[in-house]
């Protein structure tokens, strides 16, 4: 299929409630929805992550300004050359970050074109699947004005219980006082059999880092994700020997090379790269393959809209087991719970979730179909 448009749809909608994490406050949410266009007519989808404090268009830009007319015209199912001319083109001025995160739009757009023209999930066609289904952790717990806490996060974790969850992502990183006071409420509130994990950005030094472990060590935190910055590879090594939780981070790491510095080094349990941001099915596939060298857990990010959920389940699905046995151990799919006007909109609702587990789709490509009322609706320009 010969690749005939590549478009960029900036979507973005305020929050009714802004909320905050470590590292400051969110008031809406935005998404890039990159859509390849083959010769027949017929568009895969694909989506280039937004942190909550990034601004949509810079993935856009690069997409319009430097990618578009490089993809335009080529063979879809050329997708690992069409990764390696783009990254190669970028090289000099984007190894990571912005220019990984638009590449990833790019590259889950061309998987899901090839799917529908093979009528096959994306997950068959990178390796097939190891599991259909997901245990989920809920990921939520932002802080919102007017709220007291852990008064209105124990309220979360309790509803979240009823929900099904069996684990719970904490956002921390307010005071170490604060956090240790924080985990160890919602722990006395679920009880032992919730996993906790507790999410700082990227917010402390090993120095205070290595206080709130030792001090939490009687609440079993089961990951302590971005305790610290994602540039201090040798203070996760240094907290990894420290406790028996497992260290987690990587939704900051981009592509083979980075990850590969990474695991060399032995810094972390859990690595969490973003299909949508690390730089699509074809380099987190290779950054798969690295990890399981090292038998090494990847446990991939997801916070975007339900297209990159959506990716996030082909991706997972693919995953061999790390490393293989008769009763391995499972991983688990972040499920964002925080508020999005749009996140399940976007897909008609197309994921199907119950009591805790979550299921793979099975349709072609990612497995989604797109409203375009909602692009429409949330449109920037």
């Amino acid at each position: 299929m010969i690749i005939k448009q590549v478009l960029t749809h900036i979507i973005s909608a305020p929050l009714d409630k802004p909320f905050r994490f470590s590292q400051g406050w969110v008031d809406r949410r935005s998404s890039v929805i990159v859509e390849i266009i083959g010769e027949d007519g017929t568009s895969g989808f694909g989506e280039c992550m937004c942190h909550g404090q990034q601004s949509p268009f810079l993935a856009s830009s690069f997409i319009e300004h430097c990618y578009k007319q490089e993809v335009i015209g080529k063979e879809s199912l050329d997708v690992e050359v069409i990764w390696e001319k783009l990254y190669n083109k970028t090289r000099p001025f984007g190894q990571q970050g912005i220019a990984l995160n638009a590449l990833s739009g790019l590259d889950i757009a061309i998987w899901d074109l090839n799917g529908k023209q093979l009528d096959q999930p994306v997950s068959r066609l990178i390796g097939g699947r190891f599991r259909e289904k997901l245990a989920t952790y809920a990921t939520g717990f932002y802080r919102l004005e007017g709220c007291v806490y852990p008064k209105t996060s124990v309220e979360d974790a309790l509803r979240f219980k009823e929900e099904g969850f069996t684990a719970m992502k904490l956002k921390v990183g307010f005071t170490p006082e604060a956090d240790i006071e924080y985990i160890r409420a919602i722990r006395k509130a679920v009880g032992p059999d919730i996993r906790l994990m507790a999410d700082f950005n990227a917010c402390y030094s090993q120095a205070v880092a290595r206080r709130i472990i030792l001090e939490l060590e009687p609440e079993k935190i089961y990951f302590y994700e971005e305790i610290l910055t994602p540039e201090d590879i040798e203070g996760y090594k240094a907290l990894r020997s420290l406790t028996a939780s497992y260290m987690a981070a990587g939704e900051e790491i981009f592509g083979k090379i980075s990850i590969n510095n990474w695991l060399k080094n032995g810094a972390l349990d859990i690595y969490q790269p973003d299909v949508a941001s690390a730089g699509g099915f074809t380099e987190c596939k290779k950054m798969a393959a690295i990890a399981q060298a090292y038998n090494t857990v990847i446990m991939p990010h997801a916070w975007g809209s339900g297209v990159s959920l959506a990716a996030a389940l082909q991706f997972i699905a693919s995953l061999p087991y790390t490393p293989m046995s008769d009763e391995p151990s499972e991983l688990f799919l972040e499920f964002d719970r925080s508020s999005h006007p749009f996140r399940t909109a976007l897909i008609n609702d197309g994921i199907r979730y119950e009591d805790g587990i979550i299921y793979v789709p099975n349709k072609p490509g990612i497995g989604v179909e797109i409203n375009r009322e909602i692009l429409e609706k949330y449109k920037v320009e």
